[in-house]
């Protein structure tokens, strides 16, 4: 199994080392230098007391950069890239894309204790957040149900509190072979999913409080009410991705931020195609 590294953490420890050892500089080892006895000629001796330890200069070279990048990351905007095809046809594998960090309020990094703001997910949004199974692993996905909501699924539609969400079929239907494309409004979010072509169910197992069932035809119902404090989230490629039905509700002190802006894609550095994807909004 791959070794998932918490970045945050790493840039924290770092800024705390290199900050603190230009700190320790400051107070105690520069005035130490300063009061060096003289050695040799007056010009030479100044040389010698006026020369940093090697950590100490690389310790005031690297702190300013360390600081604006964890600035940056935990307040403003931090990159991810696409690992998988849970979000097709929104998002593709190796889309590089920007996420909004104040969007549902500043967290402290590697302590995620909000500071500031009361922002919220609301019903559409794609959200990055760090996989409750695994803090440490960042997810995405789109936000379906909020607290209290109940969410039902049937014959390939969502329904929220009893009412359908819209759905209608794309009729150049461009997915892949087996799948279906649907344009689907979720709050004011209209975007695409992509489904199975037929009654198949690419999930694994069921959340357990979610109550499933199965109709004469093979499709799968299921119904679920979003308990307080969480969030209910899932794929666009709604039967390939492991999301709430499958390891259920998403905590709100896990939300990382909100995707918005694709800024790169793996296959056009490869010169393989998708560069029109750059510079697109994520909806």
């Amino acid at each position: 199994m791959p070794m998932n590294i918490d970045f945050a953490a790493v840039l924290v420890a770092l800024t705390v080392l290199t900050g603190g050892i230009w700190l320790l500089d400051t107070l105690v080892l520069a005035p130490r230098r300063t009061r060096a006895p003289m050695v040799g000629a007056v010009g030479q001796a100044r040389s010698v007391a006026g020369k940093l330890p090697w950590y100490v200069d690389l310790s005031k070279s690297f702190f300013p950069v360390i600081l604006a990048v964890l600035v940056l990351r935990s307040f403003v905007v931090e990159p991810f890239r696409i690992p998988s095809e849970s979000m097709l046809p929104t998002l593709l594998k190796g889309d590089f894309i920007l996420v909004s960090k104040f969007a549902y309020g500043l967290r402290l990094p590697v302590l995620n204790t909000k500071i500031i703001g009361n922002g919220q997910p609301e019903r559409g949004d794609v959200a990055v957040f760090r996989y409750p199974r695994e803090p440490t692993v960042a997810y995405i996905k789109r936000v379906v149900g909020l607290p209290g909501d109940v969410v039902e699924y049937h014959a390939k539609q969502l329904r929220i509190n009893g009412q359908p969400v819209p759905l209608t079929s794309m009729p150049d239907n461009p997915g892949e072979p087996g799948y279906r494309q649907f344009e689907e409004r979720l709050g004011a979010v209209t975007h695409r999913i992509q489904v199975l072509d037929d009654n198949r169910w690419g999930l694994v197992g069921f959340w357990p409080e979610i109550q499933v069932s199965r109709e004469p035809d093979g499709a799968v119902s299921w119904k679920y009410q979003v308990p307080a404090g969480h969030y209910f989230v899932m794929g666009d490629n709604r039967d390939n991705s492991s999301d709430s039905r499958v390891w259920g509700p998403l905590p709100e002190e896990n939300l990382i931020g909100k995707a918005f802006f694709i800024w790169m894609n793996w296959d056009c550095v490869t010169l393989n195609g998708q560069c029109g994807r750059i510079g697109s909004r994520i909806r």
